[in-house]
């Protein structure tokens, strides 16, 4: 089983390279992702096309290390990143999701105790032209972490929103992160406990993270085990600001009255705005 994640092992983290044509990249992928039914904004998509696009420099021999989606729902944000995966040759996406609708998120969805999304989303990554650079698995992604032995790259977490079903994707994937990569989780600023929990008390409190932020409201930051230490102050400012959303979101998302003003109060403190590609370079090169 490989294990990554125990130091630098001689990276150099600086050598992490934007491609000059990423910008076109983005524009065409978005252009083959927005059409599709899902709750990815522009901004979140751009953001994570970046993060597959900018890989943690490898040595020689070693993998680029794989981009894992856990909830593709129809596929927008598989689509996403597999138009700029298949353009840099980074690899399949592996997509994780049952596609079925037992999330309280797609209660509106749902319209027989069966229905699923899968046939769409298959459908949708077939139009896009990305088949072929999907890996799907049509299953938890608990039962996946089992057998888990890649490094990754990108971890996608936008599956099971519950403080459960978040941290057992963060916990059964993140030994395998290449130093350097990122971990980006959907909704840490929705009503649901897991996305901003595992980000504050998992990657916020930890010195194993470096760089880290929103976008719209996906929480990200960056793998840096050996010298996250120096990052803590950026980290705790940024813990300030979120941590206060914790109390106010609960696992069945019942969040009514006055709670749900204070949540939206305490959310708008939150610097969650766009990233551009200069930023996203200073970034990553720490």
């Amino acid at each position: 089983m490989i294990r990554i994640g125990g130091g630098f092992g001689g990276r150099n983290l600086a050598n992490a390279k934007v491609p000059n044509d990423l910008a076109a990249v983005l524009d065409d992928a978005w252009m083959a992702a927005r059409g599709i039914e899902g709750f990815l904004t522009e901004n979140e998509a751009r953001f994570l096309g970046m993060a597959a696009a900018v890989p943690p420099p490898v040595r020689k021999g070693e993998a680029d290390g794989a981009i894992v989606e856990i909830g593709s729902f129809k596929g927008k944000s598989t689509v996403m990143l597999a138009k700029v995966a298949g353009h840099y040759g980074l690899g399949p996406v592996t997509a994780i999701d049952p596609h079925n609708l037992n999330n309280p998120q797609f209660a509106h969805l749902r319209t027989a105790p069966d229905t699923t999304t899968y046939k769409d989303f298959l459908a949708n990554i077939e139009r896009a032209g990305v088949a072929e650079g999907v890996r799907p698995f049509r299953t938890y992604s608990t039962e996946i972490a089992k057998g888990w032995t890649e490094p990754i790259r990108l971890l996608w977490i936008d599956g099971d929103h519950s403080h459960e079903g978040a941290k057992a994707d963060f916990d059964g994937f993140m030994p395998y992160m290449i130093p350097g990569g990122v971990v980006a989780i959907h909704d840490a600023l929705h009503v649901f406990a897991g996305p901003i929990r595992v980000f504050v008390e998992e990657i916020l409190r930890s010195e194993r993270f470096g760089a880290a932020g929103f976008v719209g409201s996906i929480a990200w930051a960056q793998y840096r085990p050996e010298d996250g230490a120096w990052f803590g102050a950026e980290r705790a400012k940024l813990d300030r600001v979120a941590a206060p959303l914790i109390p106010l979101v609960e696992d069945d998302m019942n969040l009514r009255g006055l709670k749900r003003l204070r949540f939206r109060l305490a959310r708008a403190r939150v610097p969650r705005g766009a990233m551009g590609l200069a930023r996203w370079r200073g970034l990553v090169n720490g």
